[in-house]
């Protein structure tokens, strides 16, 4: 259900930047995306194997990080999202552990206006961070977002008109 705080289209435009809370990654978390996507890859699970390789210790699923942030995103900021439509040109650029806290940032790319005004096409730049502020995986989202539709003006919009009346 959306709220009042919930933006509308109108209310994103290009350049906004937004960056979210933390969220600290858990072996919880790696168990549990390992159980449902049953990706059982000894890199995430297995922590004798994990100490041969380069990274000396498990690491989060590169899906289950991108997840998060999908939730994360879903608040950063909080709009009336109808439906995800694509990712792309997506980088993992760096491993994320347990005990790695992540955030998201998202600035608004570009936007396309859809059915007269009542939906538009946000294309997001989104940089997954962690706690040392290095990014671990970018790239661009798009999603569908409720729009007023036409000759609806958003508050701001609204303001700006009176006062130049």
């Amino acid at each position: 259900m959306f709220t009042s705080q919930h933006l509308y289209f109108d209310d994103l435009l290009v350049g906004q930047t937004y960056t979210s809370p933390g969220r600290t990654i858990t072996e919880t978390d790696i168990v549990n995306f390992a159980g449902i996507s049953g990706d059982f890859n000894a890199i995430h699970v297995d922590h004798s194997f994990a100490a041969t390789t380069p990274f000396r210790k498990p690491m989060a699923h590169g899906l289950l990080v991108f997840a998060i942030a999908s939730g994360l995103g879903t608040y950063s900021p909080p709009q009336r999202i109808l439906a995800f439509i694509g990712i792309r040109e997506w980088k993992f650029l760096h491993p994320v552990f347990p005990g790695d806290t992540i955030r998201l940032v998202c600035r608004v790319l570009d936007r396309e206006e859809r059915s007269r005004g009542r939906r538009g096409l946000i294309r997001w730049q989104r940089e997954i961070i962690n706690q040392e502020d290095r990014i671990v995986q970018a790239g661009i989202t798009e999603v569908l977002v409720e729009g007023r539709g036409t000759g609806l003006k958003s508050p701001s919009q609204a303001d700006t008109e009176s006062a130049n009346s």
